[in-house]
């Protein structure tokens, strides 16, 4: 998993969407996510997971989350990499 300049891609997922109530992390409708995209590294999707965050700051049921998808993807290196 390395991109075209040779490092090592930690991909992060960011999405989100409405809940259904603010004590557990149960969505509304999950037709209704909202996929914000799959981002190279962590720094990336935390800029895209602020911005959507910052826009739905009135909707205080709405939450907005990022996953890490490198140590879904290989996660006997999870321990090694921080990020």
């Amino acid at each position: 998993m390395t991109d075209s300049s040779g490092k090592k891609q930690l991909l992060h997922l960011v999405f989100g969407g409405e809940l259904e109530n603010l004590s557990e992390v149960n969505f509304r409708d999950l037709s209704g996510l909202d996929i914000v995209g799959i981002f190279p590294d962590y720094a990336s999707a935390h800029m895209a997971w602020k911005a959507k965050a910052q826009q739905t700051v009135d909707n205080a049921h709405m939450r907005y989350f990022i996953v890490h998808m490198h140590r879904l993807l290989d996660p006997q290196t999870d321990a090694s990499i921080k990020g």
